[in-house]
């Protein structure tokens, strides 16, 4: 049987919809009653893992599912050992250095050497910083990091970015794009390599199905 990591949160839906569309009905994680983190489709050939974003590259990586859906942008901060298959062309954001609207600055080049920038993607804003070799200070923050320049804590912040309200509500604007993120279908490569409870199988499916 083969397990499959599926998001919480923004992803959650439109990755249960995907699966439906290939014959997998994982739906019951959308009934807000249901307290369940683990069902097996009524075909009894897949089952799903219901977990935190952040957390399905690790359960792909060490074994425990050997599909999982999961932003571009969690793949790449967290760095796992993954197969990345296929953008699946939905839960468009952007990762973006943003200041405050009052400040001077235009362009990540301009912010001061040994500045602060608060982030809860501290990997991606080190590499960043490293590759236009400006020395930052990364505030690591696990949430609303809005609040790190309004509070005076930092000069700038890296910060996920869809629509842009939650900066301007802010009072905050972007300055630079890191990169831009999708959800990514991705899966442990030993199993996908050895085509593991016909994985590749499903894998088509859910290719043919973006591709059309």
């Amino acid at each position: 049987m083969i397990t499959i990591a599926l998001p919480k949160g923004a992803l959650l839906k439109d990755s249960i919809e995907l699966f439906k569309q290939v014959g997998l009905d994982f739906s019951l994680f959308l009934d807000k009653s249901n307290r369940q983190l683990q069902i097996t489709d009524s075909t009894k050939t897949a089952q799903a893992l219901l977990v935190r974003a952040q957390d399905v590259p690790i359960y792909v990586e060490y074994g425990q599912a050997q599909l999982g859906i999961v932003g571009y942008d969690v793949l790449r901060e967290k760095q796992a050992n993954v197969a990345n298959l296929t953008d699946l062309q939905f839960g468009y954001c952007r990762l973006s250095v943003a200041v405050p609207k009052s400040s001077t600055y235009r362009r990540s080049q301009e912010l001061p050497p040994h500045g602060r920038v608060a982030s809860k993607f501290v990997n991606s804003a080190l590499e960043h910083f490293h590759n236009i070799d400006l020395p930052i200070e990364i505030v690591p923050l696990s949430g609303s990091v809005e609040l790190g320049p309004i509070t005076g804590m930092s000069e700038a912040i890296v910060d996920l970015v869809s629509t842009g309200k939650t900066l301007k509500e802010n009072g905050l604007i972007e300055i630079d794009v890191l990169y831009e993120s999708t959800a990514r279908l991705v899966a442990h490569p030993l199993s996908y390599r050895l085509n593991r409870d016909n994985l590749d199988q499903l894998v088509a499916k859910v290719n043919k199905i973006i591709n059309d």
